[in-house]
């Protein structure tokens, strides 16, 4: 066997297993949002920001979610080419208000100290989900 076709074969695979791993949000915009607040032990300067970043996910969101809607209530729905053109339309949509959570989180997670982003790493470890990195600006 062509050793090429193996390396390529492999490195496909680990692609995928890499693709397939969870990212390991806060969903900061949930009903359940207060117990970040507990869980992580925020301080008063973080439970503001926390605040200021829930307010502004929800307001992106829901322009997302009437966007969702104005796709399906206007989307020619005839025949099958459309409704596959609706659903790559809709998965897109889907797809940028998962990456708008995922902004908000890392944006509270990169106020996070030390022990707090910790605590977080190994809660997602414990779910088995990749952590959001800490970006500092």
């Amino acid at each position: 066997m062509n050793y090429k076709y193996l390396l390529l074969l492999l490195f496909f695979g680990l692609l995928s297993i890499q693709a397939n791993a969870q990212v390991c949000i806060l969903a900061i915009g949930s009903e359940n949002s207060a117990n970040i607040i507990d869980v992580f032990q925020l301080n008063e300067d973080q439970k503001s920001a926390f605040e200021i970043f829930k307010n502004e996910l929800k307001t992106e969101l829901d322009i997302q979610q009437k966007q969702i809607k104005e796709l399906l209530e206007n989307h020619p729905q005839s025949n099958p080419d459309e409704l596959i053109v609706l659903a790559k339309k809709h998965k897109a949509l889907e797809e940028n208000m998962f990456e708008t959570t995922i902004k908000y989180d890392q944006k509270l997670i990169s106020l996070f100290n030390e022990k707090q982003y910790e605590r977080y790493v190994l809660l997602c470890e414990t779910a088995n989900r990749t952590p959001i990195l800490i970006v500092k600006e």
